[in-house]
């Protein structure tokens, strides 16, 4: 088999990292718990957490999270801390999170182990049709920090069986919370539902208030959990944690939301299918995202539909599915979702790595280790 040239869209010119121009402007808000609804302080386990890590939470709101001296880099499973800071996320930050200033080489992947199948047609990207809310409202964007400056990635609102109709889950991919082996946690985790819902241009966003590009607020991560095999593999380029390079964050509204749900405040949320057939069976796969490199901006969502091929990174590991799609990095995390065999859609992957120069996307396929991470996200909120 030929031999591809793999990277994490994440690691593409598409992640956004944009040296954080804002990062200096205080929010106006002091820290809250990212259990509550904008008005709870923060639990003492977490306070103590922090401070088990040298965090003081007074400190951190007013930017000691920047501080990132690798020695405590949180990146144990259980480590994941993300207090919620009121105003951190402003439209202009929004907005300067989709330049692609980041670039690194790709990697050479031997394509022969397990099952590859030829190289797909590249399937232009179509933009959605605002309002996305109307025609897209499971989608949305993940803002976050990292060593590098601010993120940007996508992701999509998913059902929570511990509470039916009133989900506050999304899924996105593993390198859009965690660095993988050679790092941590990423800080300052956010989700936007329906971002840009106008699909506003760059130009007419300038001026555009926080209720004009965040029309459903902005939902922090309070609790994320990834796969033990993206924490230990993972990195830059993909590399063998692609196939399970995918995330469930759990979110709370920063400004409250009178009690209302996430999936209840979007309008609705997707069941995730961890039996989805074998790639050859699937007629069809549907990727959204909002890609953030060249020849995009990161301010509106597209779409690219294809029936999937395989791509095998490592024999022991899952094949991943792979479509054609221009989409660049920024769609990093977005949903994949295919008509389940009921006749409705359901989620069965998510965008992970893509060549630098674009062409297609691979994403992981669901199983047993996917649904073990979103059923521990799940339960840890079952009952609250």
């Amino acid at each position: 088999m030929a031999t591809v040239a793999l990277v994490s869209t994440l690691a593409l010119t598409a992640t956004a990292c944009n040296g954080d121009d804002h990062a200096d402007a205080k929010p106006s808000a002091s820290a809250t718990a990212a259990t509550g609804d904008g008005k709870i302080k923060i639990p003492d386990d977490i306070r103590n957490k922090l401070r088990e890590h040298g965090i003081d939470i007074d400190k951190w709101k007013n930017g000691a999270w920047r501080n990132w001296n690798r020695d405590d880099w949180l990146r144990e499973a259980n480590d994941f801390i993300n207090p919620i800071i009121k105003g951190l996320w402003d439209p202009h930050r929004m907005r300067d999170a989709n330049d692609p200033a980041k670039r690194v080489d790709s990697n050479d992947i031997s394509g022969d182990q397990g099952v590859t199948d030829p190289t797909p047609v590249p399937v232009k990207a179509l933009p959605v049709r605002p309002p996305y809310h109307t025609n897209a409202a499971t989608s949305g964007k993940v803002f976050f920090d990292s060593p590098q400056g601010t993120m940007v990635c996508s992701a999509t609102v998913v059902e929570d069986p511990a509470h039916p109709g009133k989900s506050n889950l999304i899924w996105t991919a593993g390198h859009c919370v965690h660095a993988g082996r050679k790092g941590g946690w990423y800080r300052n985790i956010a989700f936007v539902p329906s971002y840009n819902n106008q699909g506003r241009s760059e130009a007419q966003l300038q001026n555009a208030s926080r209720a004009e590009v965040a029309p459903y607020g902005v939902w922090w991560a309070d609790a994320a959990k990834t796969s033990q095999q993206w924490i230990d593999q993972g990195g830059e380029t993909g590399g063998n944690g692609a196939s399970y390079d995918f995330a469930v964050i759990h979110v709370t509204p920063e400004q409250g939301n009178g009690g209302k749900s996430l999936e209840e405040t979007v309008g609705g949320a997707l069941p995730v299918d961890f039996q989805a057939p074998a790639v050859p069976k699937v007629p069809s796969i549907t990727a959204s995202g909002y890609p953030a490199a060249a020849p995009y901006d990161g301010q509106l969502l597209y779409q690219c539909q294809d029936k999937p091929g395989r791509l095998s990174i490592s024999k022991p590991d899952p094949t991943m599915y792979r479509i054609g799609c221009t989409m660049t990095g920024g769609s990093s995390g977005g949903g994949w979702v295919e008509t389940g065999a009921d006749g409705k859609p359901a989620l069965v992957s998510n965008t992970s790595i893509g060549p630098v120069s674009s062409g297609w996307l691979a994403g992981p396929r669901l199983g047993d280790v996917a649904k073990g991470v979103y059923e521990a996200v799940s339960r840890h909120f079952a009952g609250r």
